[in-house]
């Protein structure tokens, strides 16, 4: 197995980012998964990917009918068309799965995510986090006299830029949601 050195003060890549880039062409999928709410669903949701090396960029569930006991899995994956196809799929051999949905390819989708964002400044820095906040509509959730947690929501790209903007001015931790995702029109 080669080993990854990496220099001091270099910038670190995610393992997904070192792909060949004369191979096959990577897209990214988000897709959406009805399944009965039941214990276990999800690791078997889970255990199709990870068993196979398919990543999960983002993964969110919930429970959206309380009298039908379904819950909502929305997973953001990549992986060439092929694979893409071969996880839509498999997703639906899985018993407790009643719907596979690919909003990439399905139409116009709607995507959030929320982010709470750790910032710790004084003086001038700490103006500067505020100003970029106010611009980003990131809300103050809570404040003390050395720190600021900011509140954003947004998409993925509008997330990410808002915390390579706030690392410089002091960015300590973030925590985020992974993405919910609609697809748009009345259907």
């Amino acid at each position: 197995m080669a080993a990854l050195n990496i220099k001091k003060g270099s910038t670190r890549k995610s393992a997904y980012e070192l792909r060949d880039p004369n191979a096959e062409i990577y897209e990214r999928h988000t897709l959406a998964v009805l399944v009965d709410n039941e214990a276990g669903v999800l690791a078997r949701v889970i255990g199709l990917f990870s068993g196979r090396g398919y990543n999960i960029e983002s993964l969110t569930v919930a429970e959206v009918d309380h009298t039908g006991h379904m819950s909502r899995i929305t997973i953001v994956t990549t992986g060439t068309p092929a694979v893409i196809e071969q996880i839509k799929a498999q997703l639906g051999r899985i018993v407790p799965v009643h719907e596979v949905h690919d909003l990439t390819v399905e139409g116009a989708s709607v995507e959030r995510e929320l982010a709470l964002c750790k910032v710790s400044g004084t003086g001038d820095k700490r103006v500067e986090a505020l100003r970029l906040a106010d611009i980003f509509r990131a809300n103050v959730v809570d404040s003390t006299l050395e720190s600021f947690v900011f509140e954003i929501t947004g998409t993925p790209e509008k997330i990410d830029a808002f915390t390579d903007l706030m690392r410089p001015l002091g960015l300590v931790e973030s925590a985020r949601t992974g993405v919910a995702a609609l697809s748009r029109g009345a259907q």
